[in-house]
């Protein structure tokens, strides 16, 4: 049976090597759909093989989006047609295949006399790394990161914990971005004072152009093979790219319409508006659709011609220069011992409403419904109200993992366990972020538009009707005072609950002991 890209179609059928030529099988995995890597720069068809494999290990050991699976598989397709429109051997191995796991598979071919050698770019997790170890034979760069695994871990050599701006600046310098000589343009290193800004009243984002591709036959293929998965799949009109052409017209797009106003609004929540003016590259650039360096020089570019203002130029660009790798060497870094940090010792279960959107917390409600929809939320609704919600209410850290990996299409365990574990959990205890993300309504108030639908009342402390963050937020901090009273950065929450009269703590208390006991109420 041969593979198939979202027509219906039969793209080619698996074409295995024989045994009597026995090639170099070099694999592909889902996120290493780059067509720009050196591996293609030669044509040897008989000599090399390209292998994609939809192995059902790699499908089953964490339910995922649909329209994730869907996106990763329609996009290892269409790039597997790519590659052989363009003269390369390739073995497309899809779900009617069967097979289980990679390292069997790999070994099979091997014993069986099809391949010689294995060759594998450098796997971006670490599960997928140590699993690949003993049958690859050879591994190359994916020449896609802007630093090496190693780099954030010697910059920080000696340190307790790392902080992103320091890194940030040396990559600033080290790449000559934003740079007027030795010195960062306008002066400054961040705008963040300027990008903090709530939605205006009536403001309108530009539309969001997105694709429509007819993947019906892959999530039907998902189905059959009974892989678990949830959320909506959207594989009639599948809105997102699905190779590197797709993903520069994103970019294009993105730096045409919405870079301009992405510094200043980029912490907003606003009603039904999902994706106001962020890039929605994440996927594209996870799966290597797109190169890093040419969307940090086409926002650079944008500001350089007078398109775009500094602040939002800058605040873009700091997420993926920055940002991105920042936290990709912290996981490489702390790997294998990251995965099972849980600070604060949280242990309760995740909430049925994640998995549904169904509670009456109306910033809540809009995030996950939003996920469960598009399979995205932007940066300030996965840390600041979702994650600020888990880290607040106590739950497992594991069960966080597992929902923020799942639920995102550009989750991959690299950048998804950094940004979920550390930053959004504090489970790290202050090793990426030096203090815990967690607010009360005011905050969630001042950025978003959300609470003049909302049941609960954000000005209300306590109450049957008061928003569950105010008093969750007190007792979070007076729960885990011995492991947070010490930190500089919120010295002062601790003063102005000493300040309040004990009656009102008592009743903040209350109230968010009612909220842990009746949590999938809310």
């Amino acid at each position: 049976m041969g593979a198939r890209l979202g027509s219906g179609k039969v793209l080619f059928p698996a074409m295995f090597p024989t045994k009597k030529n026995r090639m170099i099988g070099r694999l592909i995995l889902g996120d290493q759909l780059n067509p720009l890597h050196s591996w293609f720069d030669t044509v040897e068809p008989d000599h090399v093989t390209y292998y994609f494999i939809e192995a059902k290990e790699e499908l089953e050991y964490a339910p995922h989006h649909r329209q994730k699976m869907v996106g990763f598989l329609a996009a290892m397709r269409r790039f597997a047609a790519q590659l052989r429109s363009h003269g390369h051997q390739v073995c497309y191995v899809d779900l009617s295949h069967t097979v289980q796991d990679l390292p069997s598979f790999l070994a099979k071919e091997k014993t069986e006399g099809r391949v010689r050698t294995w060759e594998i770019q450098e796997p971006d997790e670490y599960r997928i790394d140590q699993l690949l170890k003993s049958v690859v034979d050879k591994v190359v760069s994916s020449e896609h990161f802007l630093t090496e695994r190693s780099q954030v871990a010697k910059h920080f050599e000696g340190k307790k914990t790392y902080l992103m701006e320091s890194f940030y600046r040396q990559m600033r310098k080290s790449h000559g971005i934003l740079m007027d000589m030795d010195q960062p343009c306008g002066g400054q290193w961040n705008y963040d004072a300027d990008n903090r800004q709530p939605w205006p009243k009536g403001h309108q984002p530009p539309p969001t152009a997105f694709f429509s591709h007819d993947v019906r036959d892959i999530d039907e293929a998902l189905d059959a093979a009974g892989i678990p998965r949830w959320g909506e799949s959207q594989a009639a009109h599948f809105p997102w790219p699905l190779c590197r052409e797709e993903a520069l017209q994103t970019l294009e797009g993105f730096i045409a319409h919405r870079l301009a106003y992405f510094g200043p609004f980029q912490d907003a929540l606003v009603e039904h508006q999902p994706f106001l003016y962020h890039s929605l590259l994440s996927f594209a650039l996870n799966t290597k659709m797109l190169r890093p360096l040419e969307v940090i020089e086409s926002a650079e570019q944008a500001y350089r011609t007078g398109h775009v203002p500094l602040n939002s130029a800058e605040g873009f660009i700091r997420q993926i220069l920055g940002w991105r790798e920042f936290v990709r060497g912290i996981y490489w870094a702390e790997m294998p011992g990251y995965q099972n940090l849980n600070y604060f010792d949280h242990q309760q279960p995740m909430p049925s409403w994640f998995y549904t959107g169904k509670t009456k917390m109306r910033c809540v409600s809009q995030a996950i419904e939003q996920s469960l929809n598009h399979a995205y939320a932007h940066h300030i609704q996965r840390l600041m109200v979702t994650g600020n919600l888990s880290l607040l209410l106590g739950l497992h850290p594991d069960a966080v993992d597992q929902w923020y990996l799942g639920i995102y299409i550009d989750a991959i365990e690299w950048v998804e366990m950094p940004n979920t574990r550390g930053m959004s959990q504090y489970a790290d205890g202050g090793k990426l972020g030096s203090k815990p993300y967690v607010s009360s309504g005011a905050y969630l108030h001042k950025m978003s538009n959300h609470c003049g639908s909302c049941a609960y009342a954000v000005k209300d402390k306590t109450g049957p009707n008061a928003c569950p963050f105010n008093a969750l937020y007190w007792e979070f901090h007076h729960r885990h005072r011995p492991l947070l009273e010490k930190n500089p950065r919120i010295g002062m929450v601790y003063r102005t609950w000493d300040r309040m009269e004990g009656a009102h703590k008592n009743a903040l208390l209350e109230r968010a002991q009612w909220i842990h006991e009746h949590v999938e109420s809310l």
